[in-house]
């Protein structure tokens, strides 16, 4: 019987989502805690993996149950209640859903969006959840060089290097610096139908040097066009990355 479990957690502290051989990640927390509790090894598959110190407000992973009917309403409501008091004060499991046998978090998700938080003071408050920048970033042009994103498929200028994928290509559906109620605090929005590894810091940095006019949008564009990750700017750190929001076809629920 397979199971979406959503979930956040603070990266603080973890080596990010995936098992590491030298470090506590945020994976292995929580199998131990899933098979200590339900008496049975349980694996979770995550919609993807986060860096270290990377945050996610929403989180979906899946994993099944060969030993047992099922689960029903109360039965996982009073599952969620025991994990969230064994777990790690820094991850809360928000629900877990039946779905049908052959739905995958990862492979099924139609979109993901992530937030990445900047402050242009010094804040002790955001320590960890958002990254300092010098005043005066210019937001508009940021923004005029962020919606060539949406007209780019091949994103292969923002992959890691020496990764192993299939293809480079991604949907961009949005992609824009927006400035939040707090004073000094911007945050950036994307959606995608899928990321690469470190895009989001490597789009970022990018478009960091472009606010901070150095790099024009049309040198932004030729980063684009010349595929390759050498072409782009250094990666933003991972304190202000959120992932924020999955989303996933109705029909998979439908057990």
């Amino acid at each position: 019987m397979r199971y979406f479990v959503s979930f956040s957690y603070d990266g603080r502290g973890f080596h990010g989502w995936q098992r590491q051989p030298n470090g506590v990640s945020v994976q292995q927390v929580m199998e131990e805690a899933f098979s200590l509790i339900l008496s049975e090894p349980v694996e979770l598959t995550a919609a993807g993996r986060t860096d270290a110190g990377v945050h996610a407000r929403l989180m979906v992973a899946h994993f099944d149950l060969t030993s047992r009917p099922r689960l029903t309403t109360d039965e996982l409501a009073r599952l969620t209640a025991r994990l969230n008091s064994y777990l790690d004060r820094r991850i809360a499991i928000r629900s877990i859903t039946p779905v049908r046998n052959e739905a995958h978090a990862r492979f099924d998700a139609t979109s993901r969006t992530y937030h990445y938080h900047v402050v242009d003071h010094k804040d002790p408050f955001s320590v960890g959840m958002a990254v300092r920048v010098q005043k005066g970033l210019d937001f508009e042009l940021m923004n005029t060089a962020a919606s060539l994103l949406l007209k780019t498929d091949d994103f292969a200028s923002f992959c890691k290097l020496h990764t192993d994928v299939k293809t480079t290509l991604c949907r961009v559906t949005q992609a824009e610096w927006q400035k939040t109620d707090d004073d000094g605090h911007y945050v950036f929005v994307i959606t995608a139908d899928r990321f690469l590894r470190n895009m989001v810091r490597a789009v970022v940095g990018t478009l960091l040097e472009v606010g901070r006019h150095k790099m024009k949008v049309e040198q932004f564009a030729d980063v684009l066009s010349r595929k390759h990750r050498t072409a782009a700017g250094e990666s933003a750190p991972s304190d202000g990355l959120f992932l924020v929001d999955i989303t996933y076809p109705q029909e998979i629920y439908e057990c």
